[in-house]
């Protein structure tokens, strides 16, 4: 569903922008945050585009829970 890829790829470029912003005001901003972990299976490809470096993908490998 494109509008729902639009609100994810802007609430991950949100993400993105805060991130940097805490950094450069961080009190040790001197040592640079590496990992920004945002996404899962359904929108791993989103986030990687907006910037993330860690993804949880458990139900590509796994499957979908089974909660009953």
């Amino acid at each position: 569903n494109t509008t729902v890829d639009a609100q994810v790829h802007h609430e991950f470029s949100g993400l993105k922008a805060l991130k940097d912003e805490l950094q450069v005001h961080a009190l040790d901003a001197g040592h640079p945050w590496h990992t920004l972990s945002m996404g899962m299976t359904g929108d791993y490809k989103i986030a990687i585009e907006c910037g993330s470096t860690m993804v949880r993908i458990g139900s590509a490998i796994f499957g979908a829970r089974n909660y009953g």
